[in-house]
């Protein structure tokens, strides 16, 4: 029978808590950034377009673990037409 915890007279481990991310990339941190600013825009929006505009940005979020420029491209255009729409519908 194998046992999964700490044998006798063993400590347990403990993980390390969370210092951030593992990656030491200035372009992704950005990225990064960028994205949580962009969810803060949309953050006070009515319901419905705040919605559609989280899934957009989910979506992006999603292509930047594949892709990193094409979502900080794609970030920029979503931004830019985020700008120039005076009501955001």
């Amino acid at each position: 029978m194998t046992h999964a915890g700490p044998q006798p007279g063993e400590q347990p481990t403990v993980p390390a808590p969370w210092s951030g991310p593992e990656w030491d990339d200035p372009a992704l941190t950005l990225l990064a950034r960028r994205l949580r600013d962009a969810h803060r825009l949309v953050a006070p929006l009515p319901r419905d377009t705040r919605r559609r505009l989280i899934r957009h940005l989910l979506a992006i979020t999603d292509l930047a673990k594949r892709d990193a420029d094409l979502a900080a491209r794609r970030l920029d255009a979503f931004l830019a037409d985020f700008s120039g729409t005076s009501d955001a519908r």
